[in-house]
């Protein structure tokens, strides 16, 4: 038990630090819709800190490949541990957490500096 609250104290705080681990075998969002995750990610305002992408800014990087698995993303969603402020199931269900899941899955990785010709010379 102890090794497995120290593994999710560990995530957390990678994601918090901006940096995303190696995607997780359970990274999936089942019934999640990702058109209507990205419709609410805008209309809940997520991306004024979190960035349209989720690639992060005032608010923890969650794309491409959340850290957390889905019912982690939840549980954070609703007792965050740092500035977020707490979203009760009254004004995000866990629907729509599942949709934005599902959206930020989407999202690719950014390609790799080699391949930008700008930053190669």
């Amino acid at each position: 038990m102890r090794v497995l609250v120290l593994a999710i104290v560990m995530m957390a705080g990678s994601v918090l630090a901006g940096q995303a681990p190696a995607p997780r075998p359970d990274n999936t969002a089942p019934g999640g819709n990702a058109a209507n995750g990205k419709k609410i990610w805008a209309a809940y305002g997520c991306y004024q800190c979190h960035g349209y992408e989720g690639q992060g800014g005032a608010g923890a990087r969650l794309a491409p490949r959340p850290a957390l698995s889905l019912p982690a993303f939840i549980r954070y969603v609703r007792r965050p541990a740092q500035q977020m402020p707490p979203y009760t199931a009254k004004v995000v269900t866990d629907q729509e957490l599942a949709d934005m899941y599902a959206f930020l899955l989407t999202i690719p990785p950014p390609p790799p500096a080699s391949s930008i010709p700008l930053l190669t010379n």
